[in-house]
């Protein structure tokens, strides 16, 4: 049974990072690029809230005791076949997957376009992500 503590912890820790991002207003194109700060805040606080949402799915999943992921991706469709995220929006979900592994393992090539389109078009993802985690988790309490 998931720590109803340890989820709630780590949905703030995530809800923290994108509102950080959130409130990068003055992080532009043209900042992003040129200013190294910048990039490197807007860099750091996705894979933040990224490994977040990776850590929040681990943990429900290997404290549920349900199939063991082969991969991040496959963690999306663990909580899927699971209830904890509709098939919708798996794909959606499942692109944060590769996302990670672009900043962690090809880091020296980082496409600047990519992360920043996710800074300012995707943190609704995490949001989302966040929204259906808290949602599970009020729909397992008695009486939820």
């Amino acid at each position: 049974m998931v720590e109803e503590e340890v989820v709630s912890r780590k949905l703030a820790m995530l809800r923290r990072y994108v509102d950080a991002l959130r409130a990068a207003t003055d992080i532009t194109w043209g900042k992003y690029r040129s200013d190294l700060r910048a990039r490197a805040f807007v860099e750091r606080y996705l894979h933040l809230a990224t490994e977040a949402v990776l850590d929040l799915g681990n943990h429900i999943v290997s404290q549920e005791g349900w199939r063991e992921p082969k991969g991040y991706a496959d963690l999306f469709a663990v909580l899927c076949e699971n209830g904890v995220i509709p098939p919708q929006r798996l794909e959606e979900f499942q692109r944060m997957a590769g996302f990670r592994n672009l900043l962690v393992q090809r880091y020296e090539q980082v496409d600047d376009e990519i992360v920043y389109g996710v800074f300012r078009k995707r943190l609704g993802s995490y949001e989302g992500f966040a929204e259906l985690v808290a949602q599970w988790v009020k729909a397992r309490r008695p009486g939820g």
